[in-house]
C-alpha cells in the first residue's frame, strides 16, 4: 500500500496520521522532538505508569490507530488537565491530541460504554455530573447563587448541527 510501511515488528499507517492532522485543524503534533516534558507533570502517569503522553504522541506520529482508538484504549485515561499543553516546549499540545484521537474513538464506536452516558447527561443537563441537593444546599450556605444550567437550548442546537455534518 502507499500510505503504509512495513517495519520489523508493525506497520506505519500515514493515512491515519493524515486523518489525525484534519481532526487537528493542522500538523503540530509531527512538530514532537519526544523530550518527555509532558510526561513530567501529568498526573494520570504519575497513579498509572502504562499511560504516557509522549507515548501516546510516537504511536500517533507512527500511526498506530488500532492502540490509540481501540476498545481498551489508554486515551481514555486522560484527566484532561492540560499540564502537557502548559509543558511543551514545541506547542504540539499532546491534549489536543487526545481529545482528538477521543472523538476518533467515538466516530468509531470503540469507547468505553460510560462515555455515552456522559454524553448523554451533557444533552440532557448541560453538565458531567449530578448536582446534588447536599451540593445545592452548601452552595446555599456559601452565599453562592442556585447552579443552573441555562445553555440547554444552544447545547441542543449544536447536537443536531453535529448531526446534520
Amino acid at each position: 500500500m502507499k500510505d503504509k510501511k512495513s517495519t520489523n515488528m508493525k506497520t506505519i499507517d500515514y493515512s491515519f496520521r493524515e486523518r489525525l492532522n484534519k481532526v487537528l485543524g493542522g500538523f503540530g503534533h509531527n512538530y514532537c522532538y519526544q523530550c518527555g516534558a509532558c510526561v513530567a507533570d501529568c498526573p494520570t502517569h504519575r497513579h498509572l505508569d502504562e499511560f504516557n503522553p509522549r507515548t501516546i504522541i510516537l504511536k500517533a506520529l507512527f500511526g498506530f490507530e488500532d492502540e490509540l482508538i481501540g476498545s481498551d484504549s489508554i486515551i481514555w485515561n486522560c484527566t484532561n488537565c492540560y499540564n502537557c499543553h502548559e509543558r511543551c516546549p514545541q506547542e504540539v499540545s499532546p491534549i489536543e491530541v487526545i481529545i482528538a484521537l477521543k472523538n476518533l474513538s467515538i466516530e468509531k464506536e470503540t469507547n468505553p460504554p460510560v462515555v455515552l452516558n456522559i454524553v448523554d447527561r451533557v444533552k440532557k443537563t448541560g453538565s458531567t455530573v449530578s448536582l446534588t441537593e447536599l451540593a445545592q444546599k452548601r452552595r446555599a450556605e456559601l452565599d453562592l447563587p442556585s447552579y443552573k444550567m441555562d445553555c440547554i437550548d444552544e447545547l441542543e442546537k449544536l447536537f443536531k448541527l453535529r448531526e446534520m455534518l
